[in-house]
């Protein structure tokens, strides 16, 4: 573990920290600091414990409404996802049984794409169609 020295309202502080994640530890000073001068600077608050005690409060506040703020987008996000379409299987027409067993394979090979259902899609139309082109 590494040792640096930092300082928070000009008072030296030396601080533990894990190899790598020093300019994560900065950072954190830096917010710390600017935290606790913005209260001092306020002129309301004079004992550095207390300053210390609001910054504390002051930034716990941010992180629950950043969080707060990440699960309501993740939860727009989900509910604007479009759901999974249920799978397309073909019409029963006039097809042997093996001839609806291998399009039964076929259309699972294909529907896990948008591709291939589109293909799918497709296929049935033409299907239903038939060979006359009219659909009733």
């Amino acid at each position: 573990m590494k040792q640096i020295e930092v300082q928070i309202m000009q008072q030296s502080y030396l601080l533990g920290c894990p190899e790598g994640h020093e300019s994560r530890l900065l950072q954190a000073v830096e917010r710390v600091d600017t935290a606790m001068t913005r209260i001092r600077d306020a002129g309301k608050v004079r004992a550095r414990e207390r300053i210390a005690v609001l910054a504390a409060l002051n930034l716990a506040f941010e992180i629950a409404d950043r969080e707060e703020a990440d699960l309501a987008s993740a939860a727009q996000a989900q509910a604007a996802a479009p759901t999974e379409p249920a799978p397309l299987v073909p019409a029963a027409g006039p097809q042997s049984a093996d001839g609806l067993a291998s399009s039964h394979a076929s259309h699972a090979s294909l529907a896990g794409d948008p591709s291939g259902q589109m293909q799918l899609l497709l296929r049935r139309l033409d299907d239903a169609l038939g060979d006359d082109g009219r659909l009733l």
